[in-house]
């Protein structure tokens, strides 16, 4: 998450603040112009709400996405708590809610920026950044859960690292092989420490990591010149991985038998937004987790997200390489609305990133959904008009549900018989409505159509069926399409199941 102050940032301040409105205005006539586009799109992956900084984890069979939540309407980052969502096939992603958020930290009162998640020995640590109120800056706090989903709690009772600086906010961890973690965060300076086995306590001091123009492209803040125009700079939201031919057991020894081992062949990468504003995303490599530091480019550049911030997040998930990223394209998106966009690559032969360049389409399925076992609604590849809302007996469900609203999924494999009926979970304090099943389109073959009825209230839930007119079979895109009369609220939604 970003953060300008009026200390030793204001290199970075200044160019923020005089840039800031006009990027504003120019973002803001973007978002509206790719109202048409967005329906078609499967970036941003995320649309009932804006979400930003993406922090992929990989646990067993599933793809978990950590972000944060910009407010709507927000004219700041005004940010408040934090979100979970899954996927197994990386198209489609379930919902579950918001298990941290600033009421967890007695010490935080604002700006629930930036963080990652990490697994240690069965037990999730969550690390935040988020203002707090017994030092007046920003400072980096750990959250514990048993789950990937949680709950999670306040790992200590207090802030990790707080001393009164704005410094201190998006932190990114890794635990290296020998089982050492790793802490790093910063705008615009990168701080890093030695994490304890416990995961919540430092091994050492905090340190800076040496800012050079060799190794990130520009000096740090208080050596730079004003008539110098430097390669790159640091900013903030860093990434910290292994290198990925570490996974390479040959590769691997024989690089570390090298005098000289190459960016890539092993040590360490760290990714980060850079340049001041607009963003791009760069990124460094050592044969050491501290150092010395090779600036070796950009792999975003600017331009193509409709957002003047940017914040990546790496993984690797079934054979494959994905890079995480924020948008404004969302419509009403923009510098202070984003939204996380996935896209796929290859590393280059040497083990370099490529360029990689944001699209609308996103990524393709990489395995297929079973409509026969209970889907939860919050589940989606692609929405339009609809949020989600949580509830302490039902979980997570989908809401604000409106005529000609529709959700979408993808890779939807129906098997070589095809479905026979169709049920849904619904709610509804009104009239209610229909929800029309069709497969491939919008408009496309109408499977079913169940209507909604009126069961009592928003949260009284009745589950509804239909016989399936139109058999489907194979693998296929598909949608649910709510009528009702225009302008009021049709359902909440919380399950679905086809039965063959």
């Amino acid at each position: 998450m970003k953060l300008f102050s009026n200390h030793s940032t204001a290199l970075v301040a200044r160019p923020f603040l005089s840039s800031l409105g006009r990027f504003k205005g120019l973002l803001s006539a973007a978002a509206m112009a790719v109202m048409p586009m967005v329906a078609s799109a499967q970036n941003p992956v995320i649309q009932t709400l804006f979400s930003t900084d993406p922090a992929p984890l990989v646990v067993g069979d599933r793809m978990y996405l950590y972000t944060g939540h910009d407010e709507d309407n927000a004219d700041f980052f005004w940010m408040q708590e934090w979100r979970v969502y899954s996927s197994t096939d990386m198209v489609n992603w379930t919902d579950h809610g918001v298990p941290l958020a600033l009421e967890t930290f007695s010490w935080a009162d604002d700006r629930a920026w930036a963080a990652q998640t990490i697994e240690r020995d069965g037990k999730f640590y969550w690390y935040i950044c988020a203002h707090s109120k017994l030092s007046g800056g920003m400072a980096i706090g750990v959250a514990v859960a048993d789950s990937p989903t949680g709950p999670f709690k306040d790992a200590i009772g207090r802030p990790l690292y707080d001393n009164g600086s704005w410094d201190h906010i998006d932190p990114t961890v890794m635990i290296d092989d020998d089982g050492q973690a790793w802490i790093y965060w910063g705008n615009p300076r990168i701080y890093c420490g030695k994490l304890n086995k416990d995961m919540v306590s430092f091994d050492g001091e905090v340190f800076n990591l040496e800012l050079t123009e060799a190794g990130f492209g520009a000096p740090d803040p208080k050596d730079r010149k004003k008539d110098v125009k430097y390669k790159d700079m640091y900013t903030e939201g860093p990434w910290i991985m292994k290198c990925p031919q570490m996974a390479d057991a040959k590769k691997a020894k024989k690089a570390k038998a090298a005098k000289n081992p190459k960016p890539g062949s092993t040590g360490y990468y760290l990714l980060y937004a850079a340049g001041g504003v607009p963003e791009h995303i760069a990124y460094s490599w050592a044969p050491t987790p501290t150092g010395p530091w090779t600036y070796m480019g950009t792999i975003m550049p600017e331009g193509g997200t409709s957002s003047f911030t940017n914040h990546c997040g790496y993984e690797h998930f079934k054979g494959h390489d994905y890079f995480f990223y924020h948008t404004g394209k969302l419509p009403r998106g923009g510098g202070f609305g984003r939204s996380v966009a996935i896209e796929e690559f290859k590393f280059n032969a040497d083990g370099t990133f490529p360029t990689i360049l944001p699209t609308d389409k996103g990524v393709d399925p990489i395995a297929t959904l079973n409509p026969y076992s209970r889907v939860e609604a919050e589940t989606m590849a692609f929405s339009f008009g609809v949020k989600s809302e949580p509830n302490a007996l039902t979980g997570v469900y989908v809401s604000e549900i409106h005529n000609n609203d529709y959700i979408k999924l993808q890779a939807v494999d129906f098997g070589t018989n095809g479905p026979k009926s169709f049920e849904a979970r619904v709610a509804c304090a009104l009239q209610g409505g229909t929800i029309e099943v069709h497969a491939d389109s919008i408009k496309g073959t109408k499977m079913a159509e169940v209507t909604v009825p009126h069961t009592g209230g928003w949260e009284t839930w009745q589950t509804v069926s239909a016989a399936v007119s139109q058999k489907v079979t194979g693998v296929h895109d598909l949608f649910f399409v709510f009528r009702g009369r225009k302008g009021v609220k049709i359902a909440n939604f919380d399950w679905w199941k086809f039965e063959n």
